[in-house]
This record gives structure tokens, sequence and C-alpha cells, in this order.
């Protein structure tokens, strides 16, 4: 959280949502935060990757889940609509860093089969620049 200054010496909360950066071309990556970050920022994310024509993927994706202690079934829900749609436009979602809490959600829902994990972020652009950045 970040203290703006509205001009007037006042000071009020606000949340400021860290940026994704764009590691190359063809590669998303985002540190993502616990609530009310997380939602906000997989549904940049979701409207980011889809600016291709036809809204298709236009990058890969990595989530670095460092700074999340907990998911919920909607962030679950987001995760998996934004890796449709990479799939759909020969895109990868790779999720890295994270806690045993999310980590135990993954495996307890069955997700562990699904994503594509990391261990941090480097291991994660590595393993996408490795396989030749797929769909490039």
């Amino acid at each position: 959280m970040s203290l703006v200054g509205p001009g007037d010496g006042r000071c009020s909360s606000r949340y400021t949502l860290p940026m994704p950066t764009e590691w190359s071309e063809h590669i998303l990556i985002s540190e993502l935060q616990d609530e009310p970050q997380l939602t906000e920022e997989l549904s940049a994310i979701y409207e980011r990757v889809g600016s291709g024509p036809g809204g298709r993927a236009t990058q890969h994706v990595v989530l670095n889940f460092s700074g999340v202690n907990y998911i919920s079934s909607s962030h679950l829900a987001q995760l998996l609509r934004l890796r449709k749609k990479l799939v759909d436009g020969g895109r990868t979602l790779v999720i890295c860093s994270m806690s045993d809490n999310v980590w135990s959600v993954m495996l307890l829902t069955g997700l562990d089969r699904v994503f594509r994990f990391a261990q941090d972020p480097m291991t994660a652009l590595a393993t996408l620049q490795l396989e030749g950045e797929p769909g490039t």
C-alpha cells in the first residue's frame, strides 16, 4: 500500500498495483500480491494478453506468486480462464514461487496437473526461452 498526498497536505491510503513487466516482446511477467490486488491484477493481465488480432493472446505469461498467501475459488477460475486464452493463442502460462498454502490448494483441486509451475521467476523465464518461446 502506498500513501498518496492529494496536494492539500492530507494523505489518503490507496492500493497500487504492481505493473506487469515486458520481459521480452513475447513474455510478460507479473509479481502478484494478496487481495485486493490479486483479483484486479489477474483481470488486467487477462485483458492485456488478449490484445492481438481477434482477441488472441500475444504473449506468454509468468505469474510470480511469492506475495500471495491465500487463493480463492474465484482466483482459480481467473487462472483457468487466463490459461485457456493463452493456450488458444498458442501461448504458455507458467506459475512460480508459490507458498505452501497456495500450493496445497493446487494439489487438493488437481490443478497441479493442469498448470505449469517453476521454482522461481528466473527458472520460468529460462524454461520459456529454452523452448524457443513457442508460438512466436
